[in-house]
């Protein structure tokens, strides 16, 4: 999809709902390609009217491939013995060969142009190796009949049918099990392996000329829906588009993928139902929720934990008459607090990755608490957004982030105590950068970081290396106060909110 994408934006002279109508068509086309048991390329105008460019491309699954090169990123210009610009132009499917020899193997090349709101806004083209040609059976004559139907829906714009799109790594294909009903529900064909799914559901009589509907239903004891309600059966096979549903019986479980096969005026002339046993799918996505769900609790648990340690830490600091003891057990229960902060998100959240924004907010927070009770009147706010970030990296940018707020207030406001330290993260050029400004009196003459013994700033000198990033602390150069900047390699530490 990323190559398409880059081509369709290089040299496609098309509009943006055409092409989003072109992704979904390749989203899908693995239909076709299985059925017909050709090779199928999509082909699309360039700004040069006379120019084509081949963006998209599928092999089938259930022959041999009838073009040993990819042809994604080839263009054509206007030639008469070329098919794909002759269907382009008059709007007609082209044959533009009968087992013409493509090196040195026999090859049928159809060119059907692909239509939307009346007009032709791209064209595919199909190759069929003719040397490949399975031996002509029940299974073999009911995928090309199939595959004719969904070729001339491809043709009159009915394909890809509207509804849900099939998702590659949970939805059937032609090979896992194909049943062919008629306008009735009627099964008409049933393949092998779609057969055998419904088999270990407890099936004992034949599916053909069975109502498809009907006989599923009867496996499903108890009944697995609300009978008051719809039901779920009935709901998927009457609607007009693609649609999914599960069926369960006792501990197998069945995908079903149905589409309904379209002749223009004439409406519904069938449906074809993908068949696939997610039985082991299942089970696997069940074995994965509990464990999910161990692991939300186990991180409930850490923090607690550490909300006891940090509670145990804060009762000995109040007890103790030392200035220094007390302010020391004072850090380590900021420490502590923020490594409990990072393991409540995760407790919250559904993958090993934490929205850091809100982690930082309650990490500014705390610390700033911890100032008012001292009695110093300083703010720490955020300006700018960290993104997600992996759980094992969001434990040491959180007690990272602690250490430089602290640092800021502790040191670069202690004379004023009172002030704003700013949390400044951004993302460029392949890294995450924080800067953490105060605006307070700035380093003392002759700070040097390497020759620091504070136990903060080797805190943060520590966990930056670890996380392969770097540490600098200097004055502010475009205003009062010091600047602490960290770097972090993105492309290694963070994820972005979206999926690209």
């Amino acid at each position: 999809m990323q190559l398409m994408n880059q081509l369709m934006r290089d040299h496609a002279d098309i509009s943006d709902d055409d092409e989003v109508f072109l992704f979904r068509l390749v989203n899908e086309w693995h239909l076709i390609a299985d059925l017909s048991f050709s090779d199928l390329v999509l082909w699309v105008p360039s700004h040069d009217p006379d120019i084509f460019w081949a963006v998209a491309q599928i092999r089938p699954t259930t022959g041999p491939t009838a073009l040993e090169d990819d042809v994604a990123g080839d263009s054509v210009g206007y030639q008469p013995e070329h098919g794909v610009p002759e269907a382009y132009l008059s709007g007609e499917m082209v044959e533009t060969s009968e087992n013409k020899l493509q090196a040195g193997v026999p090859v049928d090349v159809h060119a059907i142009p692909i239509k939307r709101c009346g007009r032709v806004i791209a064209v595919v083209e199909r190759h069929t190796n003719r040397m490949g040609v399975r031996a002509p059976g029940s299974l073999e004559d009911t995928y090309l009949e199939i595959a004719e139907t969904l070729t001339g829906m491809l043709g009159r714009g009915e394909f890809p049918l509207p509804g849900t799109p099939s998702d590659p790594v949970v939805s059937p294909r032609v090979g896992d099990g194909l049943i062919r009903l008629d306008e009735h529900l009627n099964v008409m064909y049933a393949t092998p392996n779609a057969v055998t799914a419904y088999r270990r559901m407890g099936l004992a009589a034949d599916l053909e000329d069975e109502n498809l509907p009907l006989i599923t239903r009867s496996l499903q004891v108890p009944v697995t829906w609300d009978q008051e309600g719809p039901d779920p059966l009935d709901e998927a096979f009457g609607r007009g588009e693609a649609t999914e549903i599960d069926v369960a019986v006792g501990m197998i479980s069945i995908r079903l993928r149905i589409l309904p096969l379209m002749c223009g005026d004439r409406g519904r002339v069938g449906v074809v139902v993908l068949c696939r046993d997610v039985t082991e799918l299942s089970k696997r996505e069940r074995q994965l929720v509990t464990k999910d769900a161990t692991i939300r609790e186990i991180h409930h648990r850490v923090k607690n934990n550490l909300q006891t340690v940090a509670a145990l830490l804060r009762m000995q600091a109040r007890r103790i008459g030392s200035p220094e003891a007390r302010a020391a057990l004072t850090e380590a229960v900021s420490r502590v607090a923020a490594i409990a902060v990072v393991h409540e998100t995760l407790s919250q959240a559904y993958d090993e990755v934490v929205e850091f924004d809100e982690v930082a907010d309650r990490v500014l927070k705390m610390v700033g608490g911890l100032a008012l009770t001292r009695g110093d009147r300083v703010t720490a706010r955020r300006e700018g957004t960290f993104g997600l970030i992996p759980a094992d990296v969001a434990t040491n940018l959180s007690l990272v982030v602690t250490e430089l707020c602290q640092n800021a207030m502790e040191h670069g406001l202690a004379e004023a105590r009172q002030g704003l330290v700013r949390v400044l993260p951004q993302t460029t050029n392949g890294q995450l950068t924080v800067e953490v400004i105060d605006d307070g009196a700035g380093l003392p003459a002759g700070f040097a970081l390497e020759t620091n013994r504070s136990l903060g700033l080797s805190i943060v000198a520590t966990l930056m290396a670890d996380l392969g990033g770097t540490f600098e602390l200097a004055n502010n150069a475009s205003g009062k106060g010091a600047r602490a900047m960290i770097t972090l390699p993105v492309a290694d530490v963070y994820r972005p909110s979206l999926d690209s």
